[in-house]
């Protein structure tokens, strides 16, 4: 198994991307835009350029990982001779369904097919394609070339031989695997979106502000970062769009978002990406500044 395509040059494409190319993977990356491919291979270059910084890497390195990576604008044309095609577009279902429909038709018969997603059916997914037991979830953790995780989804129809390769495969990467089974949020964010959630309904019935909740959670809970931050990182729309998926799923109210989650995310207020969330974002600053909506008065 030599040559990746991965679908999406996003955050989560271009770091797939990066990761497999960095492990001596051919990789082929595709995206509709070619505007989104030129930026996706701009950070995977300067994201290599900061490890070649801290001498993670040399240059060598650096330009062997380029030149493994060839972007293309058709899936047509950059599935065709993959071993494992890794699809990582918008957290979206009908799309992801449109785009398994057409991996199935355009990647080889014995090609695994993967998806990031980190809440949609994998049972599902799998569905639209002729080969089920060849569909799984692979869900990486943002930023990928740092996290070590990789979520290790099962569909009803997988074959174990499936699995098997997919664990194998996340440890060439430097991976440490973990497998679950498909049920609404896995594992990851089965016990994460809740929690963030929950400090949610704190800030909107005001038990505490911004920072606070998540000086709590940081100093009191030693976690890297507050939830409310790590929401904004996530993506405010991307959180809600999980939530849905846990509360559809399985009927319980505690999944139930927060109308302050819901606001947001319809006001366009959607984190880092959109500059502004439960924080303030201005390009080139690495300071933490509350939005001006949050900040006390």
């Amino acid at each position: 198994m030599q040559k990746v395509t991965v679908i999406g040059a996003g955050t989560m494409g271009n770091g797939i991307a990066h990761v497999f190319a960095m492990h001596g993977f051919q990789v082929s990356l595709v995206d509709v835009a070619q505007s989104a491919l030129e930026k996706g291979m701009a950070t995977i270059e300067k994201n290599l350029g900061r490890m070649v910084a801290k001498e993670k890497i040399s240059e060598a390195d650096m330009k062997a990982t380029l030149g493994r990576i060839t972007t293309f604008t058709s899936l047509e044309t950059g599935a065709t001779e993959a071993d494992i095609v890794v699809e990582a577009a918008t957290e979206n279902e009908n799309l992801k369904l449109k785009i398994f429909q057409e991996i199935d038709a355009y990647a080889p018969q014995g090609a695994i097919l993967a998806t990031n997603t980190s809440s949609i059916s994998i049972t599902q997914i799998a569905a639209a394609t002729k080969r089920p037991a060849q569909v799984i979830g692979m869900h990486f953790m943002n930023p990928v070339p740092l996290m070590k995780l990789v979520e290790v989804i099962r569909g009803y129809a997988t074959s174990d031989e499936v699995a098997a390769t997919t664990m194998e495969l996340s440890k060439r990467l430097g991976k440490t695997p973990v497998e679950v089974n498909d049920y609404p949020g896995f594992i990851s964010n089965r016990i994460l979106m809740p929690m963030i959630n929950e400090a949610i309904y704190a800030l909107f019935e005001s038990v505490a502000g911004v920072e606070e909740i998540d000086t709590v959670m940081k100093l009191g809970m030693a976690h890297p970062m507050g939830p409310l931050q790590l929401a904004d990182f996530i993506g405010l729309d991307v959180c809600l769009s999980i939530l849905n998926v846990l509360f559809e799923g399985f009927g319980n109210p505690k999944y139930a978002p927060c109308p302050l989650l819901v606001n947001m995310a319809r006001a366009g207020k959607l984190g880092v990406k959109s500059g502004e969330g439960f924080y303030a974002y201005q390009p080139g600053s690495k300071e933490l500044v509350v939005a001006d909506s949050f900040r006390r008065k």
